[in-house]
């Protein structure tokens, strides 16, 4: 049994800030590469950052000095910390992991944020 559970996501003003958590049932974080993803409606999916099995960590442009990935292998949680919150960052919010960063086939079902001006 392999499970991601977000939360975290909520309502917040423009400037703002929200942690992710994103939760692992049945396997270990430290062996696989793992992502948050971001959808808001009508548009598609895009990646938000990831982290390694080896510790790298990569972000998407738009959220470069504004968003920090991080896991706690002894609590098998991925973080997002997100500041400086957007309006257009407005999503629902998706971890994701995989044997490799290019194949993250395992998701949860998402966490909401919305950001108001």
């Amino acid at each position: 049994q392999v499970q991601l559970v977000e939360s975290g996501g909520g309502s917040v003003q423009a400037g703002g800030s929200l942690r992710l958590s994103c939760a692992a049932f049945g396997y270990s974080y430290s062996s696989y590469c793992m992502g948050w993803f971001r959808q808001a409606p009508g548009k598609l999916r895009e990646g938000v950052a990831h982290a390694d099995s080896d510790g790298s960590t990569s972000y998407a442009d738009f959220v470069k000095g504004r968003f920090t990935i991080s896991k706690d292998n002894a609590k098998n949680t991925l973080y997002l910390q997100m500041n400086s919150l957007k309006p257009e960052d407005t999503a629902m919010y998706y971890c994701a992991s995989g044997w490799d960063c290019n194949n993250l086939n395992t998701w949860g079902q998402g966490t909401l944020v919305t950001v108001s001006s």
